[in-house]
């Protein structure tokens, strides 16, 4: 006798997701004061119209799901973007408390790193699943502003960088049909919220996908998603903002074993 019965056709013991998200990208970032001279202020550029950041870029991906019995199981999920560009910008721009001028030579970095680990809970049997998963999210925001500019005939160089990192809990939702053995399609969404600390805000994402095995083991799966980033980075006298939307296919080599 088998260890374990099996579980729905819709599930798998251990599943492997590997490839990239395609993603269509825009974001803003920038500050609003909160006391002192800043107070008042607020100001936000965004980084693919003023920087020029390219607005399509494939994101590398990885989602690994596991069973523990016939119903329950660990999640995990992980995705990083790393954007660089520069060019002269030609209209004023503010970031972390530091000015820069229309005309000036402006180089921009931003990295934003997002990984997930969730208990899951599978409601139903046959070809239908839907799952409730809690659990923790780890994310982290990188950006830098480097610029120069000639200003009244002086030259002059600034430099505004911020890295902070932040765990919150995540809730997900999922949904997993078996058409056949070798073909499915499912659904899945999560949501991260954070009040307070250095870096609050919230993180949402839905996505659809289908998955094709021809070989047992090994298929591919395509899905189309979307993910939301609304970030803010609190300091004594302001209060630094990421706002980061992200749309597009994603391509994936599967396994399951």
């Amino acid at each position: 006798m088998s260890a374990f019965a099996d579980p729905s056709p819709a599930l798998d013991r251990v599943s492997l997701w590997l490839g990239a998200f395609y993603s269509d990208t825009q974001t803003q970032i920038g500050a609003s004061g909160r006391s002192g001279i800043l107070n008042g202020y607020s100001g936000h550029f965004s980084l693919e119209d003023d920087l020029g950041f390219q607005q399509h870029k494939a994101v590398p991906r990885a989602k690994l799901d596991f069973l523990i019995g016939d119903h329950q199981g660990f999640s995990f999920d992980f995705f990083g973007i790393n954007r660089t560009h520069g060019r002269s910008i030609s209209r004023d721009i503010s970031y972390d408390g530091t000015d820069f001028p229309a005309s000036a030579r402006v180089d921009g970095k931003l990295n934003f790193n997002f990984g997930s680990a969730a208990y899951r809970w599978w409601f139903g049997s046959g070809s239908d699943v839907f799952g409730l998963g809690i659990g923790a999210a780890y994310y982290g925001v990188k950006a830098r502003v480097e610029g120069q500019a000639s200003i009244d005939g002086y030259g002059a160089d600034a430099v505004a960088s911020t890295h902070q990192t932040a765990w919150a809990p995540v809730l997900q939702f999922g949904w997993r049909h078996a058409f056949s053995h070798n073909l499915r399609i499912y659904a899945d969404a999560y949501g991260v919220k954070k009040n307070g600390g250095n870096l609050a805000g919230h993180i949402y994402n839905a996505a659809l996908g289908l998955e094709w095995f021809p070989i047992e083991n090994l298929g591919i799966g395509g899905e189309y998603s979307y993910t939301r980033i609304r970030l803010d980075q609190n300091h004594p006298s302001y209060q630094a903002n990421l706002d980061m939307r992200l749309k597009g296919p994603s391509l994936f080599a599967r396994l399951r074993f």
